[in-house]
């Protein structure tokens, strides 16, 4: 097992955390008005509606709150179950920490859901709590998942495989209709970004 400490530099320094955060924030001042806003007004109705089918609405409403805080806890909840409980600690750490902070910048930001608009949309699960921007379901699963796949020493394919499923899980969001493509490009550049600071910060002392 590879220990966080010896995780390189380059994805967990803060320079690129920094980055990515300030990447999150662009993209929404970009799309809080005018063309930004119209194009990715635009781009949500071609997915949301779009792309309308039975087999994907079952499909994303399956997997959607594998986002949620309580998913991470219950995977912390495995994870610790096959003896990595101090890798598990750490990795929900980082999902609550990314949690917390979407839940600040959603109460900072104040964007309306895309129910809330004038626009068509299709809602197909109860609506959720709380502002559009950032989304924080791919936002607490990238942490998370970005986090234990490095405790653990997961190798590449596992790596890509939860990445893309936090991806996935992002995408659900948009076409169930509870946000907007740029919350979701948001949460996923927050997430990153927390999980190389936790990784940087945290996981040595925590794990290492």
């Amino acid at each position: 097992m590879r220990s966080p400490a010896t995780v390189p530099p380059r994805l967990r320094g803060p320079i690129g955390a920094a980055l990515l955060v300030g990447g999150a924030l662009a993209l929404a001042a970009i799309t809080a008005k005018g063309r930004g806003r119209t194009a990715d007004h635009r781009m949500f109705r071609r997915i949301n509606g779009g792309l309308e089918h039975p087999v994907l609405d079952r499909f994303f409403s399956a997997i959607t709150e594998l986002g949620s805080i309580y998913a991470a806890s219950s995977a912390a909840a495995l994870v610790a179950l096959r003896g990595r409980r101090r890798e598990a600690a750490d990795a929900l750490g980082a999902a609550a920490t990314a949690w917390l902070v979407g839940q600040g910048l959603k109460k900072a930001w104040r964007r309306d859901r895309p129910y809330e608009g004038s626009g068509p949309f299709r809602l197909l699960i109860g609506k959720p709590r709380g502002t559009s921007w950032p989304s924080s379901h791919p936002m607490v699963l990238l942490a998370f998942v970005t986090v234990a796949g490095r405790d653990l020493g997961l190798g590449a394919p596992a790596r890509a495989a939860l990445n893309a499923l936090a991806g996935a899980v992002g995408a659900s969001r948009v076409y169930l209709g509870v946000h907007y493509p740029a919350d979701v490009a948001g949460g996923m550049l927050l997430g990153r970004a927390v999980a190389d600071v936790w990784s940087r910060s945290v996981s040595p002392r925590s794990v290492g």
